[in-house]
């Protein structure tokens, strides 16, 4: 082959590799481009975007869009709201800030509860068992037998004797007629005389057996227990349904108790109750409650509640003191620790621990206390977390004052800006009327308002924007033209932004 020859198949193959570069070239570009524009939307999709829920202004978050765009409020971008940033409410602490302030809580959970409580009561006389004695003929009391007040006696125990002199007339007519051989009727009649003036069937039946009357009689406890009314004294002279003796029962004893009128609503008539001797823990007695007294003391708001003990022991006596324990019915109930309870006066909150780490407050409504536990009627469901040590000093260091409006519901939490975790409780109410500090430039001058292009603001999480700041009053910032480069400072005033100074800056028209 000649050397012309040669070139030319030369040329020809340079030609055809170069060719075959460029169209290889040009097919990587087709293909690689496209996968290149769309590999961070195929890198977002494989690694799971964030989800957006809705946009909102910045400065009116209150106002949600479904889409994107421009502020109808602000010059400035709608901003995203991600579904992991709404549902992350609540105020985060750290686990070593929780542990340094011995954060420690507790489980809302269902517990089977009465509602018994503690009263102390006096022991009083059972007046249902008092038993008077007394005699329904005129004489004298020759002999007394129970000489004091407070005695005890048995039941047929002798009381004393009575002479009654009216009873020898009957008692004569009855022996007369009986040894006269009188008829039948005639002695009946002479019985049923007898009869009406009470004169006792032994004292009768002895006059018949034995033909001489008697008119003395012995008085007997007709029940046993003690003797509350001594009406009598030995030698006087006694008169019919004179009350000679009482007898009060002690079988029996009440123990009346005060009750606050929030514990007497819960008595039932009926309801079991232990009580036990104050001075003495180990005696134990038995009882039910058997009324409420229809009567409210107006200094201390009780009522009074009358229980009856059983004594058949004769342990108990009037005066003494019962510690009683009424018992209630048994219902399950949701309960939480006491402490976990924070009492503003007004309401109740608990900071309830959520599944993320953080905390948030809820206001709950009570109901009974249950000794060391509270009645939980709404708020909190079983197996929530809530703070029971440590609530306020979660407050101080993770500045719940924004979120629970300072436990006071003193203003919205929305109005109150956030202090850093570690600022102190002292300072944190400076921190919620701070003011905040910005560089912008002037578009317009209003007479009571200037409207700044202002950088973003960290503090408030604001992008870049134009916004209008209003002016403490008509006459402030008189040198301030549109065009001005400005270092500004503002602070929030009922929902709008008030200036606090403006300076212009070195550079300024």
């Amino acid at each position: 082959m000649s050397r012309v020859q040669l070139s030319v198949v030369a040329l020809a193959a340079a030609l055809v590799i170069g060719g075959g570069a460029f169209y290889l070239g040009r097919s990587s570009a087709v293909s690689h481009g496209g996968p290149q524009v769309a590999a961070p939307a195929a890198a977002a999709s494989a690694s799971g975007e964030r989800k957006v829920l809705y946009w909102q202004d910045p400065m009116n978050p209150s106002a949600r869009f479904d889409k994107p765009g421009k502020s109808p409020f602000m010059d400035m971008q709608l901003q995203p709201v991600y579904a992991d940033e709404a549902s992350d409410a609540g105020v985060k602490v750290s686990s070593q800030v929780q542990q340094n302030l011995g954060i420690r809580t507790a489980v809302v959970k269902r517990a089977d509860v009465s509602t018994s409580f503690d009263a102390v009561g006096a022991v009083q006389f059972d007046e249902r068992l008092n038993v008077a004695v007394q005699t329904r003929t005129a004489g004298y009391l020759e002999r007394l037998a129970v000489r004091a007040p407070m005695e005890r006696v048995a039941k047929g125990q002798a009381l004393g004797t009575v002479f009654a002199p009216e009873w020898l007339g009957p008692l004569n007519e009855l022996i007369a007629l009986k040894r006269s051989g009188a008829s039948a009727e005639l002695v009946a009649a002479a019985r049923e005389r007898t009869r009406a003036m009470s004169i006792p069937a032994d004292l009768v039946r002895q006059a018949e057996e034995g033909g001489t009357p008697n008119a003395r009689y012995t008085l007997v406890a007709p029940a046993g227990g003690v003797i509350a009314e001594l009406g009598v004294r030995e030698g006087v002279a006694v008169s019919p349904g004179m009350t000679l003796f009482r007898i009060a029962g002690l079988e029996k004893v009440w123990a009346v108790a005060e009750v606050p009128e929030a514990q007497a609503v819960q008595l039932k008539r009926g309801q079991k109750v232990s009580a036990v001797l104050q001075a003495d823990p180990g005696q134990t007695f038995t009882g039910t409650m058997q009324e409420i007294l229809p009567q409210v003391n107006a200094t201390t708001r009780t009522l009074q509640a009358r229980f009856e003990v059983d004594n058949r022991g004769g342990k108990l006596v009037p005066g003494m003191l019962l510690r009683l324990q009424v018992a209630g019915p048994t219902a399950s109930r949701l309960v939480v620790p006491s402490e976990a309870i924070i009492r503003t006066g007004t309401r109740a909150v608990a900071i309830v621990r959520k599944d993320n780490g953080a905390f948030e407050p809820r206001e709950v409504k009570l109901g009974a206390e249950l000794g060391d536990q509270l009645e939980v009627l709404q708020g909190l469901a079983e197996g929530d977390q809530v703070v029971a040590s440590g609530q306020f000093l979660v407050d101080s260091e993770a500045r719940l004052r924004s979120v629970l409006g300072s436990l006071a519901a003193a203003e919205p939490a929305a109005t109150q800006a956030s202090a850093p975790a570690s600022m102190p409780a002292s300072k944190a109410a400076a921190a919620a009327a701070a003011s905040y500090m910005a560089q912008g430039k002037v578009e317009s001058v209003e007479a009571d308002s200037l409207t700044i292009s202002h950088g973003a603001i960290a503090e408030l999480k604001w992008p870049a924007m134009t916004m209008g700041f209003n002016k403490p009053s008509a006459k402030a910032f008189p040198d301030v033209k549109p065009g001005d480069s400005v270092h500004f400072e503002f602070k929030k005033k009922g929902d709008d932004y008030e200036l606090v100074s403006v300076h212009r800056l070195g550079g300024a028209k």
